[in-house]
């Protein structure tokens, strides 16, 4: 009966300490959005989402934010700027970067711009929650023994050269002596498994 008392004090003090963190959630998938609000407000966290940059940094500027779950891509607006922007104002501020497109480029690139993790859609409540539980320390991107597949090597690739190109898909087609919409149908197919 102790054991059990005990364990709902202890349940009722995470719940507390869960209700005192601030998300703002930044993504231009309206369904993704309205999901992993409901989500996470379930767990007890105060969720403000918007659907541009500029209505991030509009928020940023009224209210304090423990957390900003930022998506790499925001309807053809750069998130990685966006990054840069919200560090550039405020420095401290905890910034993860969502994207359904991961890449090892992409999140080297997050993480040297000031993101403090990086996370692949789709993220669940489950997964926000641990950021919490974590020590703030940035993300590593580890390399794994085996060798990738060459469908994954060429996804790596493509990733790494429209970085180098700041996201310009004509560029980085030129650059790659490729067709646009060729290059566009192959960053628009999910990253092939490792």
């Amino acid at each position: 009966m102790e054991a059990t008392s005990q364990q709902r004090s202890q349940q009722a003090a995470q719940q507390a300490a869960q209700q005192a963190y601030s998300v703002l959630l930044v993504d231009d998938d309206p369904v993704f959005l309205q999901t992993l609000c409901r989500s996470l407000q379930r767990k007890g966290l105060q969720v403000h989402a918007v659907e541009t940059g500029v209505d991030a940094i509009d928020h940023l500027q009224r209210e304090y934010y423990d957390l900003v779950l930022l998506d790499l891509n925001l309807a053809g607006e750069s998130g990685l700027a966006l990054l840069q922007e919200i560090k550039r104002q405020w420095r401290d501020q905890r910034v993860v970067m969502l994207t359904a497109y991961a890449s090892i480029a992409t999140a080297v690139e997050a993480i040297k711009q000031g993101a403090d993790n990086y996370l692949c859609k789709p993220v669940n409540s489950t997964e926000v929650m641990a950021l919490f539980d974590s020590d703030g320390d940035a993300a590593t991107v580890t390399m794994e023994d085996t060798p990738l597949s060459v469908e994954r090597l060429e996804w790596e690739h493509l990733q790494k050269v429209l970085m180098d190109h700041d996201g310009n898909i004509s560029a980085t087609a030129r650059a790659l002596n490729m067709h646009r919409r060729t290059l566009q149908r192959k960053l628009q197919k999910r990253p092939a498994a490792k």
